[in-house]
């Protein structure tokens, strides 16, 4: 079976009945939000969720992905955390395990506290940026219903003055491939960030305040920054993507790593020949790894990655240790803990191992144990098994019984094809990309040429989420 998507054409508005229905069908599949229990309604391109989640995390990832959907202008997250009864203390404990296993945040100045189900974070961090890592350590606890941040970035003087604040902010975004828009205005007063203009995505909007953070600034007034969607019209942003110097994307991709808490004092030397980035040197542990290998991939004028990297623990952990930390922290993770998974260590080198239903779940397990100190590789044999006596509906997702489904090989390819195809046609990152889609017997090949690495990797992620068994990805990044 095999499609072309067509490359949509610029309509007048986008219904709130046809964005309503694109939440619900990228709820359906998934994505570690538990859909049944949510509830969606949708006014003038904003989204509203209510309902319950059993996490923080999953609240949170509720709402990103409904910002990634093209049409939404914002999202209202009415959800409740719905969690069994945890006593203060045992909350409080599993806060701190969680806070001291995390390579990035292990060392920072936290106090929490816990009461009911609720937690409070103090502390003092040097950025905005390591605050936002404090706080995603602490949206995966279990047991943890509401969240109250007290945290303090660093105060004193500006280190960087209004008129720098506000030419970093204008660097970050040109070089930022997450950032498509080119009609953002930034002005700065008193280390105060204004942005004006509009972007084509809520998830694009949340990136370039996100942005103007990162670069220092102390408060962001982001109101006259809009959201319409035929901002990312491709003929808009042709300029920012034409092709850059090697010099330039090297010098991007090192300030980039300046900013970014995740990595080590000695940064990694970044080579860059025909857009081919190599990342080389040695860091303290595996999520500044692969936090550099991100970085350098968001950078526009990055075609490949060769990531050659080496971790080395300052202080290595024995592997019983990792052994205990690693079983510990699948089992207590709101998304996976429910799945039964094998752990082996050998020299600090983690191999998982184990069935589960989705792919979502396999790269979450292999996410939680990269997460842990003294890992410093994870070997992912985690494998997809169908759930048995079920199969994928077309379109909405639910699972029906094979008795009443029995329906030829050629025909649910059919319908993997056309689920992915909606997806594809609703994603405010993929809608307007060149992409080719075969399908057979449940393997999905992709060809074409997209314009970034985020592309290519969310086609892939959508595949798999549409209920491919495999993906052959031959998608290109155009150079």
């Amino acid at each position: 079976m095999y499609m072309s998507l067509e490359m949509p054409t610029i309509e007048a508005r986008l219904a709130d009945a046809d964005i309503l229905s694109a939440v619900a069908r990228l709820f359906d599949q998934p994505k570690g939000v538990g859909a049944a229990r949510i509830a969606t309604a949708c006014h003038k391109g904003i989204v509203e969720l209510t309902g319950f989640t059993d996490s923080l995390l999953a609240r949170q990832r509720a709402t990103e992905l409904a910002k990634a959907i093209r049409g939404v202008r914002g999202v209202i997250n009415e959800l409740c955390v719905r969690t069994p009864n945890v006593p203060d203390g045992e909350l409080r404990r599993r806060v701190q395990q969680a806070l001291d296993q995390d390579p990035a945040v292990g060392a920072y100045p936290l106090d929490c506290r816990a009461c009911a189900g609720t937690v409070t974070v103090e502390g003092i961090v040097q950025s905005w940026a390591e605050a936002q890592l404090v706080l995603q350590v602490l949206f995966g606890v279990p047991g943890l219903r509401q969240l109250h941040n007290h945290l303090v970035v660093r105060g004193g003087p500006l280190s960087n003055s209004d008129a720098e604040i506000t030419t970093q902010i204008q660097a970050f975004l040109a070089w930022d491939i997450r950032v498509v828009s080119t009609r953002v205005q930034v002005l700065t007063i008193d280390g105060v960030v204004y942005l004006t203009g509009t972007v084509g995505s809520a998830a694009e909007h949340d990136q370039v305040v996100a942005t103007a953070y990162v670069a220092g600034a102390r408060c962001v007034k982001a109101a006259e920054l809009h959201v319409a969607y035929w901002a990312q019209d491709p003929a808009l942003s042709r300029q920012k993507f034409t092709p850059k110097a090697d010099a330039d994307v090297a010098q991007a991709i090192q300030d980039a790593f300046r900013y970014d808490p995740r990595l080590d004092a000695l940064l990694p030397t970044v080579q860059v020949r025909a857009g081919v980035v190599t990342l080389l040197g040695t860091l303290s542990n595996l999520r500044a790894r692969q936090a550099a290998e991100q970085d350098a991939r968001n950078v526009v004028g990055t075609w490949e990655v060769y990531n050659l990297l080496k971790v080395r623990s300052a202080r290595p952990e024995p592997d019983a240790h990792i052994l205990a930390q690693v079983q510990a922290a699948l089992l207590h993770d709101p998304h996976v803990s429910r799945r039964g998974f094998t752990v082996q260590v050998a020299n600090g080198r983690v191999q998982l191992s184990g069935v589960v239903p989705d792919h979502f779940d396999r790269e979450r397990a292999a996410d939680v144990a990269a997460g842990i100190n003294g890992v410093v590789e994870v070997v992912n044999h985690v494998h997809l098994v169908a759930a048995p006596g079920a199969q994928v509906a077309p379109i909405t997702g639910e699972k029906v019984p094979v008795t009443q489904a029995l329906l030829s090989r050629e025909a649910l390819d059919d319908q993997l094809a056309q689920r992915l195809h909606q997806h594809y046609r609703w994603s405010a990152l993929l809608h307007d990309q060149p992409i080719d889609l075969g399908v057979r017997a449940g393997r999905v090949t992709l060809s074409g040429t997209v314009a970034s690495w985020l592309a290519r990797q969310q086609a892939v992620t959508e595949a798999y989420a549409c209920g491919a068994t495999d993906v052959n990805n031959h998608l290109r990044v155009s150079a």
